[in-house]
């Protein structure tokens, strides 16, 4: 068993460092809200810690899953930052969806003290993060992606390296490229069964079996057609990482009309007041339409 820290207890982190716990890892936590650290800490035992950098001391791996760029560099960097803590050869596993550029920079400053780093985005949501259940896309050197990922498992279902630093999040941009285009389809066909009178329920029934069954239809359908979106992964987070995908896209020459079409869509349903619904209320808007 390893010492280890856990930078970030969201709706995703608070779970995974749980996890870690279960598998008998030692487990330091911090999270920018004290009292949900010290929460985990009365559920899952190990410690809290004050700052990033007294979380990272001693451990020989620090995982993170926070909100976006500035939020990653802000707990690895600077007096406070868990680089500050590491000892060298200990190896840092980022699980926040981040840009490729803010990986590489950090990446190069880990390098730069002796310490690993592996890009290690996730997919699954919530539920994947509750039930230990996650698919981890991982990106970084072979030998830190292979002392890393018997860390991981305790929370994974699947984990495989992409290739080097960076391309665990190029994978993880593909990943929101599929959803995009389909939710927007599926949105498009439970709005079609309903202005057709059709029952939604028994339409999936029938051709979820078929080639047009995907997850997001057999986990999202129901609350879908109940119009509840209070659950899953924001709208929010889903722009945040659809710019991502644009931006880099915009970079290295890729078209992607229909990722940016839906990203549109996702920024109408924001102005009814949706930034915290799942990402599924690509319908809303649709009945907000007529």
């Amino acid at each position: 068993m390893a010492k280890t820290a856990f930078l970030g207890l969201g709706v995703m982190g608070y779970p995974m460092a749980g996890h870690m716990a279960k598998a008998g890892h030692e487990v330091t936590v911090y999270n920018r809200t004290a009292a949900k650290a010290d929460k985990w800490v009365s559920e899952y035992g190990g410690a809290a810690a004050a700052t990033p950098r007294e979380a990272a001391q001693g451990a020989d791996f620090v995982m993170a899953c926070v909100g976006n760029d500035d939020d990653l560099r802000g707990i690895c960097t600077g007096e406070d930052g868990a680089f500050a803590g590491m000892s060298s050869g200990a190896t840092f596993v980022d699980h926040t969806t981040v840009s490729q550029q803010v990986t590489l920079e950090l990446a190069e400053q880990a390098a730069e003290r002796g310490l690993g780093f592996v890009d290690a985005p996730v997919s699954g949501g919530q539920a994947g993060a509750e039930n230990g259940q996650l698919v981890i896309m991982c990106g970084g050197d072979q030998s830190n992606y292979d002392a890393a990922e018997p860390i991981m498992q305790s929370y994974a279902k699947l984990c495989k390296r992409l290739g080097d630093s960076g391309a665990g999040q190029l994978c993880k941009m593909v990943n929101q490229i599929c959803i995009a285009g389909l939710v927007q389809g599926l949105s498009e066909g439970l709005h079609f069964a309903e202005k057709a009178g059709l029952d939604g329920a028994a339409v999936v029934d029938v051709i979820g079996g078929g080639a047009a069954g995907s997850w997001q239809m057999v986990n999202r359908y129901q609350t879908m057609i109940a119009d509840e979106f209070e659950h899953g992964f924001a709208v929010d987070w889903m722009r945040k990482d659809l710019d991502i995908c644009l931006r880099t896209a915009n970079e290295n020459g890729a078209s992607l009309p229909v990722t940016a079409l839906v990203d549109q869509f996702y920024k109408d349903v924001q102005k009814l007041g949706g930034g915290r619904w799942d990402t599924s209320s690509l319908i809303k808007r649709l009945r907000a339409m007529g």
